[in-house]
């Protein structure tokens, strides 16, 4: 029996199908509509095993849905902008829209030799002005509502590829590309303004009947709502500083006030900077990085200020005001009352400058005088020791809204409800990236494109 000629039979029907346009998106208002598009590619040089995988998959589902009568739309596209393909071109002297279309044009070929049922007349890419022109009209339309803002802010700098880095691409303080230790920049960035429709993302997922429940899970968490207070501390040692505000969760556990924290960007940080312990302590933090697992995986560190913190619900509790590392000036109020007792930073900070640590929670079946913190923090259920007029209530359930109350009706605290959430950042590119629509005068005003001089 005759061996079957791959390659002669590929070139067979490959050029039956180029002859007679088989994959061409047929428009037949009788037949239903499917649209098939995987993940578009990144123009790297050429494709690999996994390319091959992913096409094949969406190649198998788009003729099936052929053969059963469909009107199939199944094109292909390349994410063609980004950093790779600039430090690419920069390493070989070229131009990166040289080296893209050099790329797109060998991924192609050998994207047309699989045989697959793509409708290349539909076929874009992301650095074309005729694609990303739709973009910039987005941008346009977003900032005339109100959705897009510039703002200095800080950001994960990655001092060797010279770029941000979102927070997923910062692993163990290290940059995901080039393995260099993150550091923390203020930058002025262009922002969309996500955070106005927090409460809308997390009731919207509900309505995702077929996602995975870990991946709304994980989308949850991310927005990160939380029912909280604001809380007012009086404040000792400067004129110019009558009081503090921070955002906790947990105000139930007020009696159990170690220390107050600020972040190194608070307002009251200003009155150190000729300092120069704070001046060091500062460049230390820059070196911390800005996501959340930068900042629980490094050295809990702080400045001791002159200020005393008051405790609104027992005047007689003063604690020490630092500038510490861990806190954040993009969450709640870039403040935090620390409860060593009760939240494992907080242990650790305390333990670290040899702060005062009192149990406020006292966990089922234990008893009250042998109860005590050693180096783990308890963070669970029980109930309210030490308090005053919370004692006896079960915390968090009762204990929370009953400490809000009561700091509502004295006016020192305010329940609020808060998001992880945060505005997303969208300047990461650097040359290479869609460019944003937006023009300067001579005065450094912000002047949008008009839509009619986009390309």
């Amino acid at each position: 029996m005759q061996r079957y000629n791959f390659k002669t039979a590929e070139e067979k029907w490959q050029k039956i199908w180029k002859e007679k346009k088989s994959f061409k998106t047929s428009i037949k208002k009788n037949k239903k509509k499917f649209y098939c598009l995987e993940m578009f590619p990144y123009p790297s040089g050429s494709i690999h095993m996994g390319h091959v995988r992913n096409y094949t998959i969406g190649d198998v589902l788009a003729r099936y849905k052929k053969l059963n009568g469909f009107n199939v739309l199944h094109p292909m596209g390349w994410d063609s902008f980004g950093m790779p393909a600039e430090n690419a071109a920069r390493e070989n002297n070229l131009h990166p829209m040289i080296w893209t279309e050099k790329n797109i044009e060998t991924m192609k070929r050998q994207l047309k030799l699989l045989g697959l049922s793509i409708d290349w007349d539909r076929e874009i890419s992301t650095c074309n002005s005729k694609y990303y022109k739709h973009q910039q009209k987005f941008f346009l339309e977003m900032y005339e509502k109100g959705l897009v803002k510039k703002k200095e802010n800080y950001v994960n700098w990655d001092p060797v590829d010279k770029t941000v880095l979102a927070n997923e691409q910062v692993i163990n303080g290290k940059g995901w590309r080039s393995g260099a230790i993150v550091e923390r920049k203020k930058l002025s960035q262009w922002f969309f303004d996500i955070t106005k429709f927090s409460q809308q993302l997390l009731d919207s997922l509900e309505n995702l009947d077929n996602w995975p429940n870990k991946v709304k899970l994980m989308q949850k968490n991310w927005i990160g709502r939380s029912l909280g207070c604001e809380i007012n501390f009086e404040i000792l040692g400067n004129d110019q500083v009558k009081t503090i505000s921070c955002f906790s969760t947990r105000p139930d556990t007020l009696f159990g006030l170690s220390f107050l924290a600020i972040s190194v960007d608070h307002p009251v940080s200003k009155y150190y900077e000729n300092s120069k312990e704070f001046i060091n302590f500062k460049n230390e933090c820059s070196k911390t990085g800005t996501t959340e697992e930068a900042l629980a995986n490094a050295e809990k560190i702080g400045f001791k200020t002159n200020l005393i913190a008051i405790n609104p619900l027992d005047k007689s509790m003063q604690v020490p005001v630092y500038i510490a590392n861990f806190v954040l000036m993009d969450y709640g109020l870039g403040a935090i009352f620390g409860c060593p007792a009760h939240d494992q930073r907080d242990l650790d900070f305390a333990i670290k400058y040899g702060l005062q640590v009192n149990p406020v929670v006292l966990p089922p079946n234990e008893n009250k005088k042998k109860f005590k913190i050693n180096k783990q923090a308890y963070t669970g259920e029980g109930e309210i020791i030490n308090s005053i007029f919370l004692d006896g209530l079960s915390a968090p359930d009762k204990s929370v809204l009953k400490t809000i109350s009561i700091l509502e009706e004295k006016k020192i605290g305010k329940g609020k409800i808060n998001f992880r959430l945060k505005d997303w950042g969208i300047s990461r590119q650097r040359y290479w990236g869609c460019p944003i629509p937006i023009v300067y005068n001579k005065n450094g005003d912000i002047i949008p494109v008009p839509k009619k001089d986009l390309p």
